[in-house]
């Protein structure tokens, strides 16, 4: 049975100047969080917040915009500041443009129609509010029940993309489709939006006892502890006179899409190192990703030139759902000295050419020592 994705939620009043038949169209997410301020908060610390902001994003997007024009201007804010493109927005004159995913943006949408080469979201701004409460009521806006706040469907708008050329550039809803979770009843939110308890409205406001609500912190790659629920991995080593063999073994064991996923150009990379004697003797490497070319078969370097020109699959090393992978290594090592393995995995966005404005996370690692 599928778990429920929220409880009823009875909405409080809101301040006079966002009043019924008054609110924004759409709304900031900081009139949003006048009253739900826990929920607010929570979200401003996900990527979806800041998706317009990131240094990475900004650092990619002024070179798109440079390399390409004002269309993949449009292309990037499709996803990344979706207000924008629904208000004519594109200079990004206003505030709620730089939100990103922003609170109206969502809980506007009526729904997603997957026809023609993208998932498209119907949006709506106005006074009502849509989600997946059934029974919620508000004096302050209209609410209505929708069925796709509870379905992959609705990430679908942007973690699904074809670019001009047909190619698929985001495959993680095809992919979670295809997974064992996509086959039986297990959507996105209830991995990346789970129920935690929390206030719905500020006490000020309305009191009232503590509900369950939907994590829009939204954890995800970003998150060292989602990123160790989706991996597992087990080191063995052994050692025969000089040399030492070491296996990996490495599973995609809790995510409903493949490891990396998402943008192209994100890697999960381990590494392998063998210490004697306090000095580094030997580091291995598998990377897991998948690399891209465009129509001329040329390798691309660059994320933003993948969105806009990738044609064709080089080749692609991620790890499926429910994939096992056996790695091996081997190290020569002094005799008579003892040894110690460190395996390490590291999630690698690398954005831009410069890794130095790229996201590099350190989360799962294991160790043996050999005598």
């Amino acid at each position: 049975m599928r778990c429920a994705v929220i409880v009823t939620i009875v909405l409080a009043l809101v301040p006079p100047a966002a009043a019924v038949g008054k609110l924004p169209a759409p709304a900031s997410a900081e009139l949003c969080g006048r009253c739900h301020r826990a929920i607010r908060d929570s979200w401003a610390t996900s990527a979806h917040a800041n998706a317009m902001t990131s240094p990475v994003f900004l650092d990619a997007f002024d070179a798109a915009e440079n390399e390409f024009g004002v269309e993949a201007r449009k292309i990037c804010l499709g996803c990344h500041a979706p207000a924008s493109g629904l208000l004519g927005d594109t200079d990004l004159a206003r505030k709620v443009s730089w939100e990103g995913v922003t609170c109206d943006y969502c809980h506007s949408i009526r729904e997603v129609k997957n026809e023609g080469p993208n998932p498209k979201a119907v949006v709506q701004f106005g006074n009502v509010k849509s989600g997946p409460s059934r029974n919620s009521v508000s004096p302050s806006h209209g609410t209505a029940y929708s069925s796709v706040h509870t379905s992959a469907l609705l990430c679908a708008v942007c973690h699904e993309y074809k670019n001009a050329g047909g190619f698929s550039v985001v495959t993680t809803y095809s992919e979670w489709k295809a997974s064992p979770s996509g086959k039986g009843d297990l959507e996105c939110q209830q991995c990346h939006m789970e129920l935690v308890q929390g206030s719905v409205v500020e006490p000020r406001v309305r009191r009232e006892s503590s509900h369950l609500v939907n994590l829009h912190a939204m954890p995800g790659s970003h998150s060292v502890s989602h990123l160790n629920k989706a991996l597992t991995a087990k080191l063995t080593a052994s050692r025969n006179g000089r040399t030492i063999d070491v296996a990996v073994k490495v599973k995609n064991e809790g995510a409903g899409h493949f490891l990396p996923t998402g943008s192209p150009m994100r890697q999960l990379i381990l590494e392998v190192r063998a210490t004697s004697a306090g000095v580094i003797i030997g580091t291995e490497r598998r990377i897991y990703t998948r690399v891209l070319a465009n129509a001329e078969g040329q390798t691309i370097q660059k994320e933003y030139v993948a969105f806009l020109k990738a044609a064709k699959v080089v080749s692609d090393t991620r790890l499926a759902p429910d994939e096992t992978r056996s790695e091996t290594f081997s190290f020569k090592v002094p005799s008579g000295q003892s040894a110690r393995i460190d395996a390490i995995f590291f999630y690698f966005h690398p954005a831009t050419a410069d890794p130095e404005k790229s996201d590099r996370i350190k989360f799962l690692e294991l160790s043996k020592t050999l005598p």
